[in-house]
């Protein structure tokens, strides 16, 4: 980590604070200031020729810093007192703020009651809006450039990559290639097309957006996928993903994420207008916290390995916990019912013809054949409880509403599970069967397989 110093310039430092890839950032003092103050502090290396240029590109950034600083005097954008810019080191000291950033938000277990996000975000809302009534563009709008005290009073920090839309492009010193994070980029910003205030506005929607699923509304395995997203694909309904947003709350995201500039807000305060009139309907004091208890037990069965948390609540969102006595029959065979269940605790007895085929225990998979025959959707194997049972049950309708990731989810996991017990029963039936037929092989495993001439 390196030692603290003691001062830096005029600054006395107290403690570091948080430290990123290219700055460090104190806590500090001002001998003619009462309030502590933030400093972030940079040191310029001259080691290489590539850094050289990295460091002409970090006091292009705190240049921008400290010029956009003298225009911004908003109550929800952090306050920059003065910028130092020396041949071999820079610091910026602004407003001391002692709250975190929105990723502890992000997180279906840790997301905010509803009302207290809309809330946060409007306060966005409204300091976007003034920024730009000055000319500024933020063009990095993300979960950690926004910070939240646990009264809810908010910040937006890091200017350094704004545009200042005042200028020309070409003569904007401000003006950096690649800015930005993919995931809260919007369209026209991919395709680097000229930025206004509304892909801040589309930054902030995807913020929004996280913030009441827990996860955000374009996911991908790699980033050309992602961008195919953002700039092709229409946003999933948050009403679906969490049952606490109310549906009025979908048309504003949409809004927020349209891809078409013309349809999409025109400014912060109209978008903050449309987050007041949701907020307006909603009860404070209906919010529950999630129950942690039951995604626990799914997290732990073998069977959703490779589902990341967000997809398990999501699981859960969208299917009904069960408990039935011993003895109770849940599937016919013949019947066209697509529901099937995963056994939580206890046992289910699997049938064809009136005889046994199979039992299962927890972490096990029943009824999936008929949701997988894409023909008859018919089952092809009775199910009934053998001990009294609790079991999780999936309903096609409900999983038809899901996004993309669990509903491939479920054809990956279930196809696995088809295979593997088609096996099973293979073994079972061919027990009394009669010696099968043996081939050649090679010395070395494979077949041995010869090129006849015609």
């Amino acid at each position: 980590m390196g030692d603290i110093p003691q001062k830096i310039g005029k600054y006395r430092i107290i403690r570091e604070i948080g430290r990123g890839a290219t700055a460090v950032v104190y806590l500090a003092e001002n001998p003619h200031y009462p309030e502590p103050v933030a400093l972030k502090h940079v040191r310029f290396s001259d080691r290489a020729k590539d850094e050289a240029k990295w460091n002409r590109r970090l006091m292009k950034l705190l240049k921008a810093e400290k010029s956009v600083a003298a225009r911004l005097d908003h109550p929800n954008i952090i306050r920059i007192f003065d910028a130092v810019i020396e041949p071999t080191e820079a610091y910026v000291v602004m407003e001391y703020f002692p709250g975190y950033t929105l990723e502890r938000y992000c997180s279906f277990e840790n997301l905010l009651p509803v009302h207290r996000t809309i809330g946060i975000i409007f306060k966005c809302c409204m300091a976007l809006d003034h920024a730009f009534r000055q000319g500024i563009v933020h063009r990095d709008i993300k979960p950690a450039n926004i910070l939240v005290d646990d009264h809810d009073n908010v910040k937006i920090t890091d200017f350094g990559l704004a545009l200042n839309v005042d200028k020309k492009i070409e003569t904007d010193s401000t003006f950096i290639m690649g800015v930005g994070s993919p995931a809260y980029m919007s369209p026209e910003q991919i395709k680097n097309y000229p930025l206004n205030q509304k892909t801040d506005l589309y930054s902030l929607g995807v913020v929004l957006f996280h913030m009441l699923s827990g996860r955000l509304p374009f996911r991908a395995g790699n980033p050309a996928q992602l961008i195919y997203k953002i700039i092709n694909v229409d946003t999933p309904s948050v009403s679906q993903l969490n049952p606490d947003v109310p549906e009025q709350m979908d048309a504003v995201i949409r809004k927020a994420l349209e891809k078409d500039l013309y349809s999409r807000y025109k400014n912060g305060a109209e978008f903050a207008k449309d987050l007041s009139a949701v907020r307006y309907k909603i009860l404070d004091d209906k919010y529950v916290a999630p129950d942690t208890t039951r995604f626990s037990m799914l997290r732990k069965l073998t069977l959703f390995t490779e589902f990341d948390d967000i997809e398990i609540w999501e699981v859960l969102r969208i299917s009904s916990w069960r408990k039935v006595d011993e003895f109770t029959t849940l599937m016919h065979e013949g019947d066209a019912d697509q529901r099937f269940g995963i056994v939580l605790d206890g046992e289910v007895e699997l049938s064809a013809g009136g005889r046994k085929l199979i039992t299962l225990g927890a972490g096990e998979v029943f009824g999936e054949t008929a949701w997988m025959d894409s023909g008859e959707h018919r089952h092809r194997l009775s199910v009934v409880s053998t001990t009294p049972l609790t079991y999780l049950e999936i309903n096609p309708s409900a999983l038809a509403l899901a996004t993309d990731e669990v509903r491939d989810g479920f054809r990956e996991l279930l196809a696995t599970v088809l295979v593997r017990r088609l096996a099973a029963f293979a073994k079972v039936a061919g027990a009394g069967a009669e010696p099968a037929t043996r081939g050649n092989y090679t010395a070395t495993g494979g077949l041995d397989l010869q090129l006849v001439d015609n």
